[in-house]
């Protein structure tokens, strides 16, 4: 008969596991189910936050809004909650103010240069709309630019008889895109072009693509771009961090 452990069961038992295991076994462990750079990762952000201090109403705060992102809205719920992932409240609680945390030393560290950050990075945040068609047959994409030249038919009309991609199902249309996710040879033709300007048959790759900038949308710093560039600036420092740690990983290597 087969054996059938609930998740709680299974939880119990791997606690009770880990406590009858030395510190060797156990790096043995994180490294077996590839969770050492995870522990390696939170540490290093334990370490930065730990000057970090908070308020009993930045606590309250804090409480708040780790419920309000699990939809936590009563104490019956609260209780499920907590039974289904194996935490107490007190433990929730340091999870919400570590958060908290986190996201405070994101402001004091990049807060006051974020205008500077945001103006490096806008030309790639920049949004763009255009009509695309793509073909690997120079001499087609010389007929479909003499047609759109003379308006014989529509960009819309040609992208769904030749294109070669999705965007023949949308007319040619693209977009809303980041220019960032564009391939660096699009982006700059882009970036360089004039709406409603059509642009000749151009090779990127081992296609020929011709293009036709829509609309160019700026980028504002409003308050969710700050809060993106912030995780942006926080992410980079951490994997910056999280090099130098793999560096000297070696004397946390486990010998067979």
């Amino acid at each position: 008969m087969t054996a059938v452990l609930k998740s709680g069961e299974i939880w119990q038992q791997t606690v009770a596991n880990l406590h009858n295991c030395d510190s060797a076994e156990i790096l043995q462990l994180l490294e077996k189910y590839q969770m050492l750079p995870q522990l390696i990762k939170e540490v290093v952000i334990d370490e930065a936050i730990a000057e970090i201090s908070c308020t009993p109403e930045e606590k309250k705060i804090a409480c708040e809004n780790l419920a309000q992102h699990y939809q936590i809205t009563s104490d019956d719920i609260r209780q499920r909650w907590l039974e289904k992932n194996n935490l107490t409240t007190e433990q929730l609680d340091a999870i919400a103010i570590r958060q908290f945390k986190i996201e405070k030393f994101k402001h004091l560290t990049w807060g006051n240069d974020l205008e500077s950050y945001f103006s490096q990075r806008k030309p790639q945040l920049d949004r763009v709309i255009y009509s695309l068609i793509r073909t690997n047959d120079m001499g087609i994409a010389q007929e479909i630019y003499f047609r759109l030249q003379a308006g014989e038919q529509t960009f819309g009309e040609l992208a769904q008889e030749y294109s070669q991609g999705p965007e023949a199902q949308t007319n040619g249309l693209v977009g809303p895109v980041e220019l960032q996710t564009l391939h660096p040879v699009l982006a700059k033709i882009l970036t360089s072009s004039q709406p409603q300007q059509l642009l000749p048959p151009t090779p990127i790759e081992n296609l020929i693509v011709i293009i036709r900038l829509e609309k160019l949308l700026l980028t504002q710093l409003d308050n969710s771009l700050r809060q993106r560039l912030l995780n942006e600036r926080f992410h980079t420092w951490l994997q910056a961090q999280m090099t130098t740690q793999n560096t000297d990983n070696s004397n946390l290597k486990i010998s067979n």
